[in-house]
């Protein structure tokens, strides 16, 4: 019986655009709905937007990912992705999400020492696909957040081209670049050297979704300054970064 609706369902994403019957086959009946779930975030991704919306009421996403390296196209995966909730001006406690990945490829000495994620950890996580999936429902149609965020975004874009032919569509704000219009002085805009500047505590450091929180923190700091200059919606911060 179960077997009977998964098939159903399938027929009911191809006639939809979901996917092909072809892939269907290949995949297997979870990982097709997975492709066609974010295939549909996608799509619907496109016709969003958010510029107008006030931030004092905006919901985002902070996130940030632990990788195996820095080339998504030369081998390097995803080990882990962590994330948090804001509305406006407050960290919604109850709303996170973490996971490991299995990156199907041994992960590096010097990364096992960086993000005590260990081979043996990485072998017992869920695959990408699944993680991707649960990812994309949590953020929903959501503004991304993170920091330094270049790296993150080629890693997601790649991973999701590489499971379902998409590509990143949800706006990523890069917390460095408010940082440097805000503080553009500083000497250095890492992580680390912001939060110490912002006087919020380091937790643990390279872990997914502890570096979420730090960030949050970091985003909230800001937040404040923003609101000061009676900057009211996204369109509006953006105009003024570009400037910058």
């Amino acid at each position: 019986m179960k077997e009977q609706k998964g098939v159903g369902r399938m027929w009911h994403l191809y006639k939809m655009g979901g996917i092909t019957p072809a892939i269907a086959s290949m995949l297997g009946a979870q990982n097709a709905q997975q492709m066609a779930f974010i295939r549909s975030m996608s799509k619907d991704q496109r016709k969003e937007s958010i510029m107008d919306q006030p931030l004092r009421d905006m919901e985002v996403v902070v996130f940030d990912l632990e990788t195996t390296g820095f080339y998504p196209n030369n081998g390097d995966e995803i080990l882990s992705i962590g994330a948090v909730m804001l509305k406006g001006e407050e960290l919604l406690a109850d709303r996170s999400f973490y996971s490991l990945v299995n990156p199907k490829r041994r992960v590096p000495k010097h990364i096992v020492e960086l993000t005590g994620i260990s081979n043996e950890m990485a072998e017992n996580a869920p695959d990408l696909m699944q993680v991707l999936h649960d990812f994309m429902e949590f953020i929903g149609k959501r503004m991304l957040i993170a920091h330094a965020s270049g790296h993150d975004k080629q890693f997601l874009n790649a991973a999701l081209w590489r499971t379902s032919k998409v590509n990143m569509n949800h706006r990523v704000l890069d917390t460095m670049m408010v940082a440097k219009w805000l503080e553009p002085k500083l000497e250095s805009y890492s992580l680390d050297d912001l939060l110490e500047n912002s006087g919020i505590e380091v937790t643990q450091r390279h872990h997914a979704l502890e570096d979420s929180k730090m960030t949050a923190k970091l985003w909230l700091s800001y937040l404040k300054r923003i609101f000061s200059r009676n900057i009211v919606t996204l369109e509006d911060l953006y105009a003024y970064l570009s400037k910058h």
